[in-house]
C-alpha cells in the first residue's frame, strides 16, 4: 500500500508571466553549475575522506551545507532559525510538505537523510542523494525492520547524525500526519554511544505575498517539473521558519512512545 498523502486535490503551481520565465531562467543558470561545482568537489573530497574515515564522513558534509545555502539565496527565500541543532548522538526528526525541505534542512547543519529505497532511482536526484550519503530503506517492507534499525544504529555508530521524515510522506504544509514509529527503533538498538537523543523540528513554509498558502508543498499526485518552475519564477520572497525543538532522550523509551512525543512537539509549532 502507497504512503503517499492525497487530500483530494492537487494545487495546480501558478504558470510564469513573462518576468517569471526571466526569473526562471536566471535562478536555474546560477544553480546547476553551483550543484555541479558542488557534487564535483564533495566527489573530490569523498576520495580523499573514504580511505582514511571510512565510514565516517567528518568533511564531505559541510559542502552539502554550502551548496544547499547558496541555493536558498538564489531561490530568494528567508530562513528564519528558532532553537539550534542539537550537537550529540541521536537522529532529527521533522515533519514534511516538499523538496524544499531537505535544502532548508541541509543548510542548518550536516546530517545524514534516511529516505524511501525509491529515491535511489530518481533522475538526478537520486545521485545528489546517493552522493551525500542518504540512507536508503522500504519502508512498506515489515520483514526488513529488523535489517534497516541495524543500518541506522550502524550510522549512528559510526558518528553520523540521521534524519528522516516520520510521516512517510510529504503534505500541504498545513497539518503533521501520525508518525510511524519503526524508524524510531534505531535509535534504541544495543551498543549505541550514550546519550543518544531524537530532535524534532517543525518547517513551517510562508507562500510569497498573494500566493495559496500551500505554494511551496509538494504533495501527492503533483507533478515536480511545474512545481519547481513555480518556485524558480516567483516574484516575491517566500520563506521557511525552522524550530529546532529541545532533543528528546531516547534512553529508557521504546519507539512507540518517542514517535508519539516527537509528533507533538513538531504540531506544536506549525
Amino acid at each position: 500500500m502507497s504512503l503517499t498523502w492525497r487530500d483530494g486535490e492537487v494545487l495546480a503551481p501558478p504558470r510564469p508571466d513573462a518576468g517569471g520565465w526571466v526569473r526562471a531562467g536566471i535562478r536555474a543558470g546560477l544553480l546547476l553549475p553551483m550543484l555541479a561545482l558542488g557534487l564535483a568537489v564533495l566527489l573530490l573530497a569523498r576520495v580523499v575522506e573514504r580511505p582514511l574515515c571510512h565510514p565516517r564522513r567528518p568533511f564531505t558534509p559541510w559542502i552539502t551545507v554550502a551548496v544547499c545555502r547558496g541555493a536558498l539565496r538564489v531561490l530568494g527565500l528567508r530562513v528564519r532559525v528558532v532553537g539550534q541543532p542539537w550537537g550529540g548522538a541521536g537522529v532529527v526528526v521533522a515533519n514534511h510538505s516538499s523538496w524544499l525541505d531537505i535544502l532548508a534542512l541541509n543548510a542548518r547543519a550536516p546530517v545524514v537523510f534516511v529516505a524511501k529505497s525509491e529515491v535511489a532511482s530518481w533522475p538526478g536526484i537520486g545521485w545528489l542523494a546517493r552522493a551525500t550519503g542518504t540512507l536508503f530503506v522500504r519502508r512498506e517492507a515489515r520483514g526488513e525492520v529488523a535489517g534497516q534499525v541495524r543500518a541506522l544504529g550502524d550510522r549512528l555508530r559510526a558518528g553520523e547524525r540521521l534524519l528522516f521524515f516520520p510521516e512517510g510522506t510529504s503534505t500541504d504544509n498545513r497539518r503533521v500526519l501520525p508518525f510511524r514509529p519503526a524508524l524510531f527503533a534505531g535509535v534504541l538498538g544495543p551498543g549505541l554511544p550514550g546519550g543518544v537523543t531524537v530532535q524534532p523540528v517543525t518547517l513551517a513554509w510562508e507562500a510569497p505575498e498573494g500566493e495559496d498558502p500551500r505554494f511551496y508543498a509538494w504533495y501527492g499526485a503533483a507533478d515536480l517539473g511545474p512545481h519547481l518552475l513555480a518556485v524558480l519564477a516567483a516574484p516575491r520572497k517566500g520563506g521557511v521558519t525552522i524550530t529546532w525543538h529541545p532533543p528528546i532522550p531516547a534512553t529508557g523509551r521504546d519507539r512507540k512512545s518517542l514517535a508519539a512525543e516527537a509528533e507533538r512537539v513538531v504540531r506544536s509549532a506549525l
